[in-house]
């Protein structure tokens, strides 16, 4: 990962408007944002906050690794630094949070996850001085709340709301990031690998998560159709919730014995019910956000059981936007905006926002090496493998010469 702080993010990502959202588009590249020159030793000292979500900084997932790029950067740059842990997993202990980032002199705060939609349009209006940076929220995790506070009801399309008229972004930014992408990598890597009976287990049914889901399905038919298989199967289904249980892993269970060899466990610790699933059946998992090889080894207590996992860049996102807001005085690039993030290199599958592990996160093999994931990464960035983010359709619509069971929710 280390690889990307070489590149500024400013030169890497692709921003939309506030206005447009998070409309849906199917490029797989993105655009550099118009550069200001305002050096920032002329903005006053800069001090970074990082806000967890409601877990904490040893998730081995969003937290951890925005954490860690946090500290990373203040600890090169010589900034004073500090994270803060909401006491609940509600808007309203977020808030608490960051206003006490705030009153302590903060002025440039940092917050993982989609779960922020609501605090920041609580608090961001309460501190026009200090920077928002937010990873992973969408216009419709703003728009959930804003529109609400409005006395209006939300239709959860985001598209036909005028974000600019609900939320005050002016010192709020945004990045998300093309997750069909990534879950396509690793839906085309499994089957390469020699799995054809494969499960999907979202968490709940938020944008980001149906993106990783249908393009996890898109990525198992089109390796089924390279390979000419027919008898590749997938079951499918949301937890509607977060976390494994009984409940959940039951399901799993399920699966794992009616032939299932790998499930994308994809949606924060929904991934225990897998993993205690397949470790009985002597099965796989695939991880999400981040390399979860390690997470997954650790809480099952056995190696090996993951196949390979899909991976946001969220370490580069936070280190080269500080670096670019702190460093470079570009905050004018990136306030109000919202932007989407994915392949910036068709070349070196490293320096992408979205990928699979090139390491030993990924069970390589003769069937699908290293070389291969680099090839295909460089059709995906070409547009000759293009995606589909169309979070309207349904599993079963993307498979072209694959047999998807929809299995709807478990719970909610």
């Amino acid at each position: 990962m280390k690889k990307f702080l070489a590149l500024t993010l400013a030169l890497v990502m692709s921003l939309s408007l506030v206005a447009c959202g998070d409309k849906k588009t199917d490029d797989t590249k993105t655009d550099a944002p118009d550069q200001t020159e305002q050096p920032a030793e002329n903005e006053g000292a800069y001090k970074v906050a990082m806000i967890t979500d409601y877990g904490d900084i040893t998730d081995q997932s969003f937290n951890q690794t925005t954490y860690e790029a946090c500290k990373a950067f203040a600890e090169d740059n010589d900034i004073e630094f500090n994270y803060f842990k909401p006491v609940g997993d509600n808007t309203a202990d977020r808030v608490a949070m960051i206003e006490k980032a705030a009153d302590e002199g903060y002025n440039v705060i940092v917050m993982p996850g989609y779960a922020f939609g609501g605090a920041i349009v609580e608090a961001a209006p309460e501190f026009p001085d200090v920077k928002f940076i937010a990873l992973d929220v969408a216009a419709g995790d703003l728009l959930e709340t804003a529109v609400a506070k409005a006395g209006e009801s939300y239709d959860y399309t985001p598209e036909n709301w005028d974000l600019s008229k609900y939320v005050d972004m002016s010192n709020v930014y945004c990045a998300v990031y093309q997750e069909e992408l990534c879950g396509y990598m690793a839906g085309y890597a499994a089957v390469k690998l020699g799995y054809k009976n494969l499960g999907f287990l979202g968490g709940m049914a938020v944008p980001a998560v149906v993106r990783y889901g249908y393009g996890f399905v898109q990525g198992v038919d089109a390796a089924a159709a390279d390979l000419g298989l027919t008898d590749v199967s997938l079951n499918y289904v949301y937890g509607g919730q977060f976390f494994g249980d009984a409940d959940i892993t039951a399901v799993m269970d399920t699966w794992y014995a009616g032939g299932t060899e790998v499930v994308f466990a994809c949606g924060g610790g929904i991934y225990t019910s897998a993993v205690d699933a397949a470790k009985k059946a002597n099965a796989k998992v695939i991880g999400v956000d981040v390399d979860q090889a390690g997470v997954i080894a650790g809480y099952a207590g056995v190696e090996g059981m993951t196949v390979t996992s899909a991976m946001k860049g969220l370490y580069p996102t936070t280190y080269d936007t500080l670096t670019d807001v702190i460093v470079n005085g570009n905050w004018d690039a990136y306030k109000g905006k919202i932007a989407t993030l994915g392949l910036v290199s068709g070349d070196d599958p490293e320096l992408n926002y979205v990928q699979i592990p090139m390491g030993e996160g990924t069970q390589w093999s003769d069937s699908f090496t290293q070389d291969d994931y680099k090839a295909m990464v460089k059709d995906m960035f070409d547009g000759k493998i293009t995606v589909s983010n169309d979070v309207s359709k349904t599993p079963s619509d993307f498979a072209t010469v694959i047999a998807v069971e929809d299995q709807g929710a478990i719970k909610g």
